[in-house]
């Protein structure tokens, strides 16, 4: 998709409306033709400069009617997303109109407007615009009106220690990012608790400059990112510890950037769902639903996210119509800019629990995951790639394909195989000969050793994740007279299985 067109899928059916009123208001002659681009855009019409322009014109015009286009929605984006966060355009424009008056000396409203200013920016933790406003006060303190320089001074040497502060929790947030894609795409190992420790302290960062919400967010995405990479939800158990503390500390304190506040739910309620805490989870789901409710943009935000937890708590506990049915409704009110990432997750989701229901549903559902595996390693990650191959190698053979479930397993082997021994992830590879074994000859599944085999894989400590189990239950459906589902179910429960 062109840039253009993507930044057209980012408005609603409103903000084209007032978009294309900015347009009208900015157009000041009648034969601009921004207007009948954007409509031809809209309607994807590949004949578009036909229309616009005679064929045997150069398309120099073309191509300048839409970067003409394309700065204008720009500007107008940036005026829409400014003027959305209320309190930072408050704030600013408070600023721009205190130094307005003092310049023109207007003292006594001037310093008022920039004594709220500061409040707003305080509040809302934007340490830049106190340094420019500090930097303003401090500029006309010599006024009549002004505050005391002392007093004054402190305060701007404070927000510079803020500002210092911030700014190493940003290198030692991008750090980790960094060794966390080396991770995701390279199959680096690492120890994720001595890696932040270390981290912390190359940038010379304090136990106390850790504790904000800002930095309880950036240090759970990367250990929640960590612990799904690795399959084991109580490798980052401390820093889930750490944050309930804060959690609790802060409980009643209303912080300004919701964004934060609700990840932070989010990943709290992952953590449980993986550990099999469903109540916890739900819990953490109820609460973040609550903050959603207050703030239209992180409710689309986080809307999905949010269903797809739910649906999997109520998978996971035995509730599989529920959670097919809420998914099914979560994809068809879909909007056109949810992020492409949220509805995979949400649909791949759904193809596992239509086949782990014996449904076969469960193989359209795979037919709409149609992008490149190279998309969904870079957007998605190397172990959602993996998992969503695996699950269309058991999907194909559970309902008759066998033919295409060994092609496309001898394609999984050939592109992952290295990976997989790289990471030393050969459980995946022990996984894949059994259900290879299975494919080449079905009767298998009567047999005592292979049987043997498969409880053995489920008895491991480190199958012990809810979406593992789930790939073991589909080989013990083979021979059990019950659904996948039933089977991870009973699994969960603890429940031995005889060979």
């Amino acid at each position: 998709m062109d840039p253009l067109s993507e930044l057209i899928n980012l408005l609603d059916n409103t903000d084209k409306k007032l978009f294309r009123q900015f347009l009208q208001l900015k157009n000041k002659r009648l034969d601009v033709k921004n207007l009948a681009l954007l409509d031809l855009i809209e309607t994807d019409d590949i004949n578009s400069l036909n229309k616009l322009y005679d064929p045997k014109k150069n398309k120099d015009a073309y191509h300048a009617l839409r970067k003409r286009l394309q700065d204008n929605l720009l500007l107008f984006l940036s005026q829409k997303t400014f003027e959305s966060n209320t309190d930072t355009y408050d704030a600013l424009r408070l600023l721009v109109a205190g130094r307005f008056l003092l310049e023109n000396d207007v003292f006594k409203i001037g310093f008022k407007c920039l004594d709220k200013a500061e409040r707003l920016a305080e509040h809302l933790e934007q340490f830049n615009l106190l340094n420019e406003l500090l930097l303003l006060k401090l500029q006309y303190a010599h006024l009549p009106g002004a505050e005391d320089l002392d007093a004054l001074t402190a305060r701007f040497l404070r927000n510079q220690a803020d500002m210092h502060r911030e700014a190493k929790l940003n290198m030692a947030y991008a750090f980790l990012r960094r060794e966390l894609q080396e991770i995701h795409l390279e199959g680096k190992i690492v120890n994720l608790t001595a890696l932040v420790i270390t981290t912390i302290r190359k940038y010379k960062i304090s136990v106390q400059e850790l504790m904000t919400y800002k930095s309880i967010y950036q240090i759970l995405f990367i250990a929640n990112e960590y612990a799904a990479i690795q399959q084991n939800y109580g490798l980052i158990e401390r820093f889930i510890s750490q944050t309930n503390r804060f959690m609790q500390g802060h409980a009643h304190k209303k912080h300004p950037y919701l964004f934060h506040h609700i990840s932070i739910l989010y990943f709290l309620a992952n953590f449980h769902l993986r550990r099999r805490d469903f109540a916890g989870s739900a819990s953490y789901l109820s609460e973040m639903m609550g903050l959603m409710a207050t703030d239209n943009r992180y409710y689309a935000l986080f809307y999905l996210r949010h269903q797809l937890l739910a649906a999997l708590n109520l998978f996971y506990t035995g509730f599989a119509d529920d959670a097919i049915a809420l998914l099914q409704g979560s994809l068809s009110n879909s909007k056109h800019k949810s992020k492409p990432e949220d509805i995979e997750d949400l649909r791949i989701c759904l193809a596992m629990f239509l086949a782990l229901c014996n449904d076969r549903g469960g193989l359209k559902q795979l037919t709409l995951l149609t992008r490149t595996d190279a998309w969904y390693e870079k957007k998605m990650g190397m172990l959602w790639t993996i998992r969503k191959n695996l699950m269309e190698i058991l999907v194909q053979a559970q309902f008759g394909n066998i033919e295409l479930a060994l092609s496309r397993l001898t394609s999984f082997r050939r592109r992952y195989k290295k990976y997989l021994l790289k990471t030393s992830e050969e459980r995946v590879l022990l996984f894949l000969r059994m259900v290879e074994k299975y494919l080449q000859k079905p009767d298998v599944v009567f047999e005592t050793a292979y049987r043997n085999a498969v409880l053995n894989l489920a008895g491991r400590e480190e199958n012990n994740d809810i979406f593992t189990l789930s790939f073991i239950a589909w080989l013990m459906a083979r021979w059990e007279k019950k659904t996948a589902h039933q089977v991870v179910l009973t699994l969960m429960q603890g429940d031995s299985y005889a060979g």
